[in-house]
């Protein structure tokens, strides 16, 4: 019995092993095929933007007006903020990655200020770019202000801040702000009387002054005396009190015909004031009413002659108000025999006829002036570039330049900085202003040294300040306060990757902006030079800043080689310090030289 029913329970057990397979189960669910593949095409899509990332270099340039600069800081507008942000909608930066740069290796390889352009910004790091078409997405998503050039594929290992070995800036400073005579502030205005050498106040700006041969001391010493030439002329009586104000009036007119005279223009006018005031004094008669409707009338017209001529700033004003006295005391009488009515009436036209002359003579003196004077305009000649280029030399080398950044001590090894080359030999024109283009390479910039040497340079250029100043100011004993010139005309040409493009260039693409000249020089002209000339021409931001440089707000400019700075450490040192600071530069400049060369190895 045991032997016949074990086989039997062996085939009774069989069936179920058979009827498990994993085959049966999937033609079983054949019957929801839909449901199944709308799974399948879901995990299809979400599996499909897993693209690999790839370590890569954007090119970049923007205009930096009413941004606080490069660099991301919370609460404020910057360049890097709304460039992360495109970055993420564009696709480039996973959710998880959002807002947390270091995740995806950001760096950047310079930070400008505040207001401070570039044209050949570069940051690096870890992004899809597998999707075609980043950067025009990322074109649409960012302001017009900020517009992508391009990216090329970089090593695993680079870093936009490491591997670059120099940065080239350029500032745009006005050439007016190079003529010493140009822009000056209401002391050296005022000061500059009877010198020879005058300046006169501007039209355009309450505080500037221009320089103008010959006119100084004749527009701003206008002051009408209209009131006290009618008192002294229109009374009746003859008394004591009249007869020395008519003597007074009649030496002030001796002295402003004089005046007159001296510009060999007419040699009678003594003679004509000196009768219109005898006549005004014998045949007075204001109390006529036609005499009276008769000098408001012509009165009212040489007024109107002499504003146009004070309005064109051709006549100077004491000889207009000459001219409208003596016209006054030939206008003012009332004489009832016929004789001396013609003779005052012809008098009176014989005045007319001699201002209308003057006028003329002077319109045409004046044309001749303005012509002489625009020929002899301070232009940025051959001289001039020799001499801003020596001033500007002084910063090449290494340097301690912790008087030209702020919250840097000198001790502080971060202040020495390298200096490539610095010049400034382009001249451009852009809306009708010049602006001397003046180019600086180095290794690295500290916070507002480029617009603090340029405000030295500027200083030193327009007379403001010694030459030798800025070899004291690179001194690390010496702490001197330097101007800084204004942001707007600085922006970041280009960032160089020497060492990384010699050791990299048979296995990758050159870093630079070779491929994008044309679209930088577009955005350029569009953007960044058009918003510096408008800046100035709107609001002479350059033109206010030089009024404050004098030495009244900046005193230590007074102080050159071998002078005491006020409140600060004497520049004087002993032999022996100076020898062994020129030691110390010059194993300072052999360990900045041995550091170039690695670098460039």
């Amino acid at each position: 019995m045991d032997t016949s029913d074990t086989p039997v329970t062996k085939t009774a057990t069989l069936p179920p092993q058979q009827q498990e397979p994993d085959p049966k189960r999937l033609k079983m669910s054949t019957t929801t095929a839909s449901e199944d593949e709308d799974a399948a095409a879901t995990t299809t899509e979400t599996k499909k933007p897993r693209y690999k990332r790839r370590k890569i270099a954007m090119f970049f340039a923007y205009c930096g007006v009413g941004y606080q600069g490069m660099q991301k800081n919370p609460g404020a507008k910057t360049i890097e903020g709304d460039l992360e942000e495109a970055l993420f909608h564009a696709g480039a930066v996973p959710e998880q990655d959002r807002g947390n740069p270091k995740r995806y290796d950001w760096a950047r390889s310079a930070r400008t200020d505040k207001g401070v352009s570039a044209v050949g910004q570069v940051v690096s790091g870890r992004f899809y770019i597998d999707p075609p078409g980043l950067v025009e997405r990322l074109n649409q998503i960012l302001p017009t202000q900020i517009r992508i050039f391009g990216y090329k594929r970089a090593t695993a290992s680079f870093n936009a801040k490491k591997f670059c070995d120099r940065r080239r800036y350029v500032y745009l400073i006005p050439v007016f702000a190079l003529d010493p005579s140009c822009h000056r502030d209401r002391e050296s205005v005022l000061s500059s009387l009877g010198s020879g050498n005058e300046l006169v106040k501007c039209l355009e700006c309450s505080e500037r002054g221009r320089k103008v041969i010959g006119v100084m001391g004749k527009r701003s010493s206008f002051e009408p005396k209209s009131t006290i030439v009618q008192s002294g002329i229109s009374s009746n009586n003859l008394d004591a009190e009249n007869v020395i104000k008519e003597d007074n009036l009649t030496s002030q007119l001796k002295e402003e015909v004089t005046e007159m005279d001296d510009s060999e223009v007419v040699e009678v006018k003594d003679n004509v004031a000196k009768s219109t005031i005898v006549q005004s004094d014998i045949s007075s008669n204001i109390g006529d009413a036609e005499g009276a409707i008769k000098e408001d009338n012509l009165t009212s017209e040489l007024k109107e002659e002499v504003t146009e001529m004070d309005d064109s700033g051709v006549v100077a004003d004491k000889v207009n108000v000459a001219k409208w006295r003596i016209a006054q005391c030939g206008i003012s009488s009332n004489i009832g025999d016929a004789e001396n009515a013609i003779k005052e009436d012809n008098l009176t036209s014989e005045l007319k006829e001699e201002v209308t002359e003057r006028v003329d003579s002077l319109i045409v003196e004046d044309k001749v002036y303005v012509e002489k004077n625009e020929e002899r305009r301070f232009c940025y000649g051959e001289e001039e570039k020799k001499r801003f280029n020596k001033i500007l030399n002084h910063y090449v080398g290494s340097h301690n330049f912790h008087n030209f950044t702020t919250r840097t001590k000198a001790d502080d090894p971060a202040a020495r900085r390298y200096i490539v080359s610095f010049h400034a030999n382009t001249v451009v024109t852009v809306e009708g202003i010049d602006f001397v283009k003046c180019e600086v390479v180095g290794q690295s910039f500290m916070l507002h040294q480029i617009r603090k040497m340029i405000g030295m340079a500027v200083a030193v250029m327009r007379g403001c300040a010694p030459e030798s100043l800025i070899e004291t100011a690179l001194r690390k004993d010496v702490h001197i306060n330097v101007p800084t010139a204004p942001e707007v005309g600085l922006y970041l040409d280009e960032c160089l990757f020497s060492s990384y493009n010699q050791k990299w260039k048979d296995s990758h693409e050159e870093l630079s902006m070779k491929a994008y000249e044309e679209e930088a020089e577009e955005l350029k002209m569009k953007f960044i030079y058009s918003h510096i000339a408008s800046t100035e021409r709107e609001e002479g931001v350059v033109g206010l800043w030089l009024h404050s440089l004098n030495h009244r707000n900046y005193p230590d400019l007074q102080a050159g080689s071998g002078d005491t700075v006020e409140g600060k450490k004497s520049p004087k040192v002993d032999d022996k310090a100076n020898t062994i600071e020129e030691e110390s530069n010059v194993v300072e400049k052999n360990g900045d030289t041995a550091e170039m060369q690695s670098a460039e190895e």
